[in-house]
């Protein structure tokens, strides 16, 4: 009984290590240090400051990686991404009693593009991304804002992650 346990315990044991050796955290970038530059974004919304939340989650994404630097001159840099906010919308999705809206989707389209510096080389570029995400509307227009205001955090946040784990992606297949 002893033994059989023993070996119950031992089988375990390497069949954890085993498959724990080829674990890879998608979400860190262990290769050469790149410096990053983040050109403005051009933002054709009359959402004041979008551009700023975007590049403010951006950074908050790429400083999960010792490996990146970022600069303030291109002139410095590696890698250089920039973008532009196309759009926001809020078309009404759901209608509750008195034909009022009770669900709204919010809808932000944006391009970028990552370019290596040096060779001039387009490491991804996306021409035009809809990121959409809904909130509740309700009688208190400040409820309302709050949750439009977490919708857009909520996209903006997905958006810099992907744009993230896509620089991790290129780099570590080049």
């Amino acid at each position: 009984m002893k033994t059989q346990r023993i070996a119950v315990s031992t089988l375990i044991f390497f069949t954890l290590l085993l498959t724990a050796c080829g674990y890879h955290n998608p979400y860190v970038y262990s290769g050469p240090e790149k410096k990053v530059y983040f050109a403005s974004w051009k933002n054709r919304t009359n959402e004041l400051q979008l551009d700023a939340k975007i590049y403010q989650s951006l950074i908050r994404w790429y400083q999960k990686s010792e490996s990146f630097k970022f600069v303030k001159n291109k002139a410095d840099a590696d890698l250089i991404l920039g973008g532009e906010i196309v759009s926001i919308d809020l078309p009404s999705l759901a209608y509750g009693a008195n034909n009022t809206t009770t669900e709204v989707k919010l809808k932000l389209q944006v391009r970028y593009i990552m370019k290596e510096i040096t060779t001039d080389k387009i490491l991804f570029q996306e021409p035009g991304q809809t990121r959409t995400e809904e909130y509740t509307v309700t009688p208190d227009s400040t409820s309302t804002s709050d949750n439009e205001k977490e919708a857009l955090a909520t996209i903006i946040d997905e958006l810099s992650q992907d744009i993230y784990v896509k620089t991790l992606t290129k780099l570590s297949s080049i």
